[in-house]
């Protein structure tokens, strides 16, 4: 189960915040729907080629300071 729990609306502030960070990913790299964050981590884990605790870690600050566009 993930850790984390991300709402469409919150979603779409957290992908422009990943964007940013990886400039490289597209929206259709990084579609989400509400209440599968396991798919999004496993995603994000390949997109990025980092370990499942770095990605869980982004989310997490992202989550955090939704209001700042700093990641």
């Amino acid at each position: 189960m993930a850790e984390i729990s991300i709402s469409n609306k919150d979603w779409q502030r957290v992908k422009i915040k990943i964007q940013r960070k990886y400039n490289n990913l597209t929206d259709e790299q990084l579609q989400y729907t509400e209440g599968q964050e396991e798919g999004l981590i496993t995603n994000l884990m390949h997109l990025v080629n980092r370990k499942r605790d770095y990605v869980v870690f982004t989310l997490q600050k992202a989550l955090v300071n939704i209001d700042n566009n700093r990641l």
